[in-house]
């Protein structure tokens, strides 16, 4: 990764993936909706004021102040000398990059570390594993707890819950996750000169696995979900489906994890085709779920990907800056 700025036209291309990643969730929900009955659509839209659009964009800031907070727990745990507003600044930036593919456009949270601090990215690669472990670990348990006090189960929601929970494990166990890398280095030939970076960060997933880091960032994560899965219960409500909380607030969690398995950008497609299957099951008509599914969408990935694009430029301008000091000094 290099500490150069993106080019113009890269930065172009991107705000390009971006719009037309937007243009295909509307279009897909607005085919459904025609499908469906658009006037009974609009009807539910109708439904909501500008007061119940805050809350639910409030209840989202609290989810995304949470897990900055955890990503602030997480870079002091490293040892990396950054300050709480530097360390949200780094974290709201980089959901600009939530569109690319697995995510991996988030990493752009390294090269502003590396330019502010003169770390590597070897150094500072533990910061992404262990942020995203406990998500899923965070997600897990909610999703766990969901399945034991809705009314109804969701198919399919115990492999998903037992598959993140897992792979959380994997990342926030260092020595486990350590053998693991050195057994695909060790069977992997001429590819091994790509591991050795790689099994230094996990050597560092250590500093994380203290019982207080850990629960710390559980109770972060936990919280931040939680607060959406509230949100989509108060939609839910709001436009006349009578669904239990924990049975809304497992749906979101289910359809978020399944839309991020599934490798597309933001998990754009599946999240929302997963949401508004299992509505379906639960007996909300389509003309309630649709709405439902894109406002809930829009006011927490489209709404992180928009505070992303306006902190974005002010991330890239502090870390120029301050990589052009380290130079001076």
């Amino acid at each position: 990764m290099t500490s150069n700025t993106a080019s113009p036209g890269r930065r172009w291309h991107e705000m390009a993936l971006v719009v037309a990643l937007l243009g295909l969730f509307l279009a897909g929900l607005a085919g459904l909706a025609f499908a469906t009955g658009w006037e009974e659509t609009l009807e539910q839209v109708g439904r909501l004021g500008w007061i119940q659009v805050v809350a639910l964009l409030a209840l989202s800031l609290v989810n995304y102040m949470f897990r900055g907070g955890r990503w602030h727990l997480f870079a002091r745990a490293l040892g990396l000398p950054t300050a709480l507003a530097q360390d949200l600044r780094h974290f709201f930036g980089g959901f600009a990059m939530t569109v690319t593919p697995g995510r991996v456009g988030e990493l752009i949270r390294m090269r502003w570390l590396r330019r502010e601090t003169g770390w590597p990215v070897e150094r500072t690669a533990p910061l992404v594993l262990v942020d995203r472990s406990s998500d899923l670990a965070a997600m897990a348990a909610l999703l766990g707890m969901s399945l034991a006090l809705s009314t109804v189960g969701i198919s399919g929601a115990l492999p998903v819950a037992i598959l993140s929970m897992g792979a959380a494990i994997l990342v926030t166990r260092p020595r486990l996750l350590t053998a693991f890398v050195t057994l695909a280095y060790r069977m992997l030939g001429r590819w091994k000169r790509h591991f050795g970076k790689i099994r230094q960060s996990t050597r560092s997933l250590e500093l994380f696995s203290r019982p207080t880091v850990l629960g710390s960032a559980l109770v972060l994560g936990g919280v931040g979900w939680l607060a959406e899965g509230y949100a989509f219960f108060m939609l839910l409500g709001w436009m006349g489906a009578d669904i239990p909380f924990w049975n809304a607030v497992g749906i979101f969690i289910f359809s978020t994890l399944a839309g991020g398995l599934t490798g597309a950008p933001g998990g754009v497609g599946g999240a929302e085709a997963a949401m508004i299957a299992l509505l379906k099951l639960q007996g909300v008509p389509l003309e309630v779920s649709i709405p439902a599914t894109a406002v809930i969408r829009l006011t927490t990935l489209w709404f992180a990907i928009g505070l992303g694009l306006v902190v974005f430029p002010f991330a890239e301008s502090h870390s120029k800056k301050a990589a052009h000091d380290l130079e001076n000094r």
